[in-house]
């Protein structure tokens, strides 16, 4: 069953979150980290933001994530 761009997101955002937490970081700290105005991540961690490649990579980067695993 193919997933839409909804739910992408969604689980996109909460593996994001699940990760800051983990790391014991603000959404603010990650946004500045990633380069990126802390409203846009925040909407990304909600599932409400689609983020590019370049953009992913930056905030994967500011949360130490060295690969997504995609289900």
């Amino acid at each position: 069953m193919e997933k839409d761009a909804s739910t992408i997101c969604k689980e996109l955002g909460e593996n994001l979150r699940k990760q800051r937490e983990k790391i014991r970081l603000t959404q603010l700290e990650v946004a500045k980290k990633a380069g990126l105005d802390v409203n846009y991540y925040a909407r990304i961690e909600r599932g409400l933001g689609n983020p590019s490649y370049v953009k992913l990579y930056s905030i994967m980067k500011a949360l130490k994530i060295e690969s997504l695993k995609i289900k």
